[in-house]
């Protein structure tokens, strides 16, 4: 039995050899895609186009005026002269959000009350118009703040009181500077890993099946589920390089740290492949043609990735499609990767996840096989 698997395995990597094309599949797109993903993917929002009119033309507006451009969040438009200029801007999508300081405003400032601020804010991309919002309103405490803060200074020395004040003391664990790349970089890792070994696998058998080599092989003395095995081992093997290599590239490149065990990512690593390699059997049983299996992978990989969490929040999810995450694999490993990589959480924490990774290929590698007996009768 191990004889012919062997056989088997070096055959693949023989086919693996000859298929220039196959090689630079497997190793420059998971690269180049890790890179753009990288830097694509990001709760962060910089630059976002802003048109500010000054109605008060004071020392306070401006200093307020110039707070939002230095941020490096907002970038400046175009000019507004009054507040007809603004809603054309925002109507015409040439700004993304609008300013409005009123008349005015620095004199309720310095009489120690609430100056108001107008803001209009494009809400066609909810996501960038919340997050944005959410900018100016800390840009603008801050300096109410800080304000509130020098006036009372002023006028306590005046008076001779003391100045009573509360400081925040923030402190964020497992990321100090709130970087959203080391947040991503790990989920990316996880989901061009599944996206890469469900077509190997999927397109692998699919195409023996569709060339005819399949019937020849399996009249050797090769049994249904040797076959599976040693057709399935390499890209389990292929799956762990691509891994290492990703996960090098992104620690690399975006320097995310890795504060776990390398043991239990392996452990969590190699479950997660086991599920993934047992999707992509399930459709190479179903499929007759590679451009089934195409298609298939499309319809089962995207649901994946959407329930995984990678990019949104479980939570927010209804209550039936958060039913539906406990049988997304992705949505384990992210948790394993994420919590290595960031956090450096061992088996003591992560075993539930460990378990459900193991039930999950369990179940799908038992289907898989049962599925491929199936479909040579």
């Amino acid at each position: 039995m191990l004889g012919r698997i062997l056989h088997l395995l070096i055959k693949e990597f023989l086919q693996l050899r000859r298929d220039k094309s196959a090689r630079f599949r497997l190793l420059i797109p998971p690269i180049v895609q890790m890179v753009l993903f990288g830097y694509a993917a990001t709760f962060e929002v910089f630059n976002v186009s802003t048109v500010i009119l000054d109605q008060d033309r004071s020392q306070e507006s401006r200093a307020l005026e110039e707070a939002f451009l230095r941020s490096s969040r907002f970038a400046l438009a175009a000019p507004a002269r009054r507040v007809a200029d603004v809603r054309d801007a925002v109507e015409a999508s040439d700004a993304q959000v609008g300013i409005v300081i009123p008349a005015g405003f620095a004199e309720l400032l310095r009489k120690g009350q609430t100056a108001p601020l107008q803001v209009l804010v494009d809400g066609t991309n909810s996501n960038s118009a919340l997050i944005a919002l959410g900018y100016v309103g800390q840009i603008a405490g801050d300096f109410g703040q800080g304000y509130a803060r020098n006036l009372a200074e002023r006028t306590g020395r005046l008076q001779g009181k003391p100045i009573v004040s509360v400081d925040v003391a923030e402190r964020y664990w497992y990321n100090p500077n709130l970087n959203s790349r080391w947040f991503f970089v790990p989920g990316v890792i996880g989901t061009l890993t599944l996206i890469t070994i469900v077509n190997l696998t999927a397109f692998a058998i699919v195409r023996e099946r569709e060339v005819g080599t399949l019937e020849q092989i399996l009249v050797t003395p090769i049994r249904p589920v040797e076959f599976i095995i040693g057709k399935t081992l390499p890209f389990f093997l292929i799956g762990l390089l691509e891994v290492s290599i990703v996960a090098g590239v992104g620690m690399a490149w975006f320097r995310v740290p890795f504060r776990g065990n390398p043991l239990v990512l392996l452990l969590g690593t190699c479950l997660f492949l086991l599920a993934a390699l047992a999707i992509g059997l399930l459709i190479s049983t179903i499929c007759r043609t590679q451009q089934q299996a195409f298609s298939s992978n499309f319809f089962v990989l995207n649901p994946l990735f959407i329930l995984s969490g990678f990019s949104f929040p479980i939570a927010s999810m209804p209550p039936v499609l958060q039913w539906l995450t406990y049988v997304d694999p992705l949505r384990y490993y992210l948790m394993i990767i994420r919590a290595t990589f960031l956090k450096g959480v061992g088996l003591e924490t992560l075993w539930p996840q460990m378990l459900a990774l193991a039930a999950i290929a369990a179940v799908l590698l038992a289907a898989a096989v049962l599925r491929f007996r199936k479909s040579l009768d």
